[in-house]
């Protein structure tokens, strides 16, 4: 009898299991890993959904774009606003339905398919202990003495790279090139991603890197470490925003909204900052932890649209490639 009561529970609990609702929402390696924010995303959201969140990671636009319409995403987390064309085109993706005012963006957001959950500006990080005077502006940097070291990414492959090549090209516009051919001799390395670039960085073989005004944070509250500042310029910084939307495919549309309309509630919005070490898109500057709110941040924000990134991201690229082959 005793062996009859356990199989029945056992069979109950499979089907309960197999009744639960699973939300599958495609992200990159770092906002699903264990020091990323998606874990507690995950536990948030399900607490709420009666569902089985699952995040499956890797490139997600590549992956969603070669499954198409059979992909198994229902929502895609982790895009950014320089390949949102390239995504839109697809036609893979489904207006978001969620209110743009919400929003909390340091520019005036109306894309009704993309939807923002976190940003940062683009900027270089020093070492304050190893460098008594940091370039105080983009045109200091590229007439700075050669002897100084800086690790970038390569913007083929690396969308802080992306990033860098079209803030050269918003702040020097004609003059792009001759700035990459000023700054070259400066290059110690190109790097295929972030991780490999910023890792150089720390570990001392670089006098600045390529990163974000956010990056001085994750040392101040994870480390206790107060020397890594990011160098503010006039001129302006480059705004990367990261995106989520909905499938259009999607089997599960209900589950598929709820998570959108998750993203946007203080709940989420407060696993952001020492999750994700950005900003978050959907709450104002008073609410951010105040390490944050500390930050010091541009007071020039530079953004291409969509249209003007897709336009100039070949142009920017290869003014880039020229001038470090030379």
């Amino acid at each position: 009898m005793k062996h009859f009561t356990f199989a029945a529970g056992l069979l109950l609990a499979s089907r309960a299991f197999a009744d639960t609702p699973v939300l599958t929402v495609y992200a990159p390696d770092y906002f699903a890993s264990e020091w990323g924010p998606g874990p507690s995303i995950e536990a948030a959201f399900e607490k709420e959904c009666n569902c089985d969140l699952q995040f499956k990671t890797g490139e997600v636009l590549s992956r969603v774009i070669l499954e198409g319409a059979r992909t198994e995403a229902d929502v895609v987390i982790g895009l950014n606003t320089d390949v949102t064309k390239k995504a839109r085109e697809t036609g893979l993706f489904a207006d978001h339905g969620q209110d743009n005012s919400k929003l909390a963006l340091p520019l005036n957001w109306t894309d009704e398919v993309f939807l923002p959950f976190n940003y940062a500006h683009t900027a270089f990080i020093y070492n304050a202990q190893n460098m008594n005077e940091a370039p105080t502006s983009f045109e200091a940097l590229i007439q700075s003495d050669e002897d100084l070291k800086i690790v970038i990414q390569d913007p083929r492959s690396s969308i802080s790279g992306l990033a860098l090549v079209l803030w050269v090209k918003a702040v020097f516009g004609d003059e792009a090139q001759a700035a990459w051919e000023k700054l070259a001799p400066k290059i110690l390395t190109v790097t295929k991603g972030w991780s490999e670039a910023y890792g150089l960085f720390t570990e001392g073989e670089a006098d600045m890197v390529l990163s974000y005004t956010t990056s001085p944070a994750y040392h101040i509250v994870a480390e206790g470490d107060l020397t890594k500042k990011a160098a503010i310029f006039p001129e302006g910084h480059y705004l990367m925003v990261e995106l989520a939307a909905k499938v259009s495919a999607t089997d599960n549309p209900e589950l598929a909204d709820a998570f959108l309309t998750f993203i946007l509630t203080d709940t989420f919005q407060n696993l952001i900052p020492e999750g994700n070490w950005s900003l978050p898109a959907a709450l104002s500057v008073s609410e951010w932890p105040k390490v944050f709110q500390e930050l010091p941040l541009p007071d020039k924000v530079l953004f291409y649209s969509e249209e003007e990134a897709a336009s100039l991201r070949d142009v920017a690229i290869e003014e880039w490639r020229r001038a470090l082959s030379r």
